[in-house]
């Protein structure tokens, strides 16, 4: 412990990493406030209103990304959500589209394809804004909803959003970590009380523990047993993000100069997860597209029609939901890979270095086995994805058959976690990365 306070310090006295770290707090706290700032025209009964019906749904899940400020419809409400959903369109038609290709492997290019993602960021903006809108006005939760509340309460939400988007370039430039991120990081850690609340309440509420039944017992046990299975997760989290298939690569002696290079031993390492946690971002965002705008729109899962039949067959508690959103977790995984790593690039580096992949000939052969490596290694870090994001979903849906009063996100709590974590080592990977470059050794060696 002694160890780390030491190191806490030295990282306090380095002024350029301090400067950062002040920096990413201030931005941070900054979104903070602002998502506790809420947009003219709404009334108080919003917060009751929206956990009741939509509890468990996706907006329910748009609310655990955003702090809690899509449920009290604060400035703030959209949070990062239309900044992410820009990137993964840009990301998608980068593949697609041959021209935005050219210009992402071109520095003036990567700026254009940027400037791409802030107008489509605003364009979306303004979309979800005025759903929104028509979700408050259709719910009776405004005090006016006339034409010029609604202009008011779109254009706040659209602003807020393009500051957020703001916020996450500022962090990027000057602070610490990923901008999206650490907004997201944020945004999960501020729910952190209620979640708490919501256990001890559970634990300690007398009326649960009088009139017993089975629905209370599960909801006892679930609070009571909450804890232990979430520090469970975060050691299982940390153990497969920092795993590693280590390809053995022997690289030639060869002479420049009056100098030898090469002749050594190393290893090519391939994270287990090397995706992160952007498979469940991508599977999440595409299966909830179709329910997110239904319920947009105004349909609700208890309207006798074709819409609000289907809005309850894709309810995030459906079997239909789960199947498709395990599905696209795998699909996305490999997809992924696929746009963030070249087996071929990555074969040619190692020749034009001298490198060779111990048994395997180099060009196309060694391009082929890393390729199959990579594909066996991707599929298990999808199962772990799967794992993750996917059991609190199906344990939500068991609950809801049971009637059982589940703790609040549960359905999201795995993804929720992932990305704590992720954040939580990627920051400290940056730190100890620039104390490394002033101590030559790392932030907790």
């Amino acid at each position: 412990m002694k160890k780390v306070f030491s190191k806490i310090r030295d990282i306090w006295a380095a002024r350029d990493i301090r400067s950062k770290l002040l920096f990413t707090a201030f931005i941070l706290l900054l979104y903070r406030l602002g998502s506790a700032i809420p947009v003219p025209y709404v009334n108080d009964s919003l917060m009751v209103g929206f956990q009741q019906m939509y509890g468990g749904t996706v907006l329910e899940y748009l609310n655990v990304l955003s702090g809690s400020a899509l449920s009290q419809a604060t400035l703030f409400a959209l949070s990062i959500s239309p900044y992410i959903t820009a990137q993964i369109v840009l990301q998608l038609l980068t593949v697609a589209i041959d021209k935005l290709q050219r210009m992402s492997k071109e520095e003036d290019g990567k700026k254009k394809i940027a400037q791409y993602t802030r107008i489509l960021t605003i364009a979306l903006a303004l979309i979800t804004s005025y759903a929104y809108f028509q979700i408050l006005k259709t719910n009776h939760w405004l005090t006016r909803d006339d034409f010029f509340a609604g202009l008011v309460i779109v254009t706040c939400f659209t602003a807020g959003s393009s500051i957020i988007m703001w916020m996450g370039e500022k962090i990027n430039e000057s602070g610490i970590g990923n901008g999206i991120s650490m907004i997201l990081f944020a945004n999960i850690i501020s729910s952190l009380p209620g979640t708490l609340a919501t256990i001890v309440r559970n634990v300690f509420e007398k009326s649960n523990w009088t009139d017993v039944n089975f629905a209370k017992v599960l909801t006892l046990v679930c609070s009571i047993l909450a804890p232990i299975v979430l520090i469970v997760m975060i050691f299982f989290v940390v153990f497969v993000t920092n795993s590693e298939r280590r390809i053995p690569v022997q690289y030639a002696k060869r002479v420049v100069g009056r100098k030898m290079y090469g002749g050594q031993n190393t290893s090519l390492p391939i994270k287990l997860n090397m995706t992160g946690v952007m498979p469940i971002i991508f599977a999440s965002s595409i299966v909830s597209l179709p329910a997110t705008i239904m319920t947009l729109c105004g349909v609700k899962n208890t309207d006798k029609t074709f819409w609000g039949t289907l809005l309850g067959i894709l309810d995030a508690t459906s079997p239909v939901y789960i199947i498709a959103y395990l599905v696209l977790i795998i699909a996305f995984a490999y997809f992924y890979i696929l746009i963030s790593f070249d087996p071929v690039e990555v074969s040619n580096n190692l020749k034009r270095n001298g490198g060779t992949v111990q048994g395997i000939r180099p060009g196309a052969p060694t391009a082929d086995y890393i390729k199959k490596i990579l594909n066996r290694v991707t599929l298990i870090g999808a199962l772990f994805l799967i794992v993750i994001a996917g059991m609190p979903l199906i344990l939500n849906a068991v609950a809801a058959a049971f009637e059982v009063n589940t703790l609040g996100g549960l359905a999201f709590g795995g993804s929720s976690l992932l990305i704590v974590v992720g954040v939580a080592l990627e920051t400290y990977r940056d730190i100890e990365a620039q104390m490394s470059m002033r101590h030559y050794k790392g932030f907790l060696q």
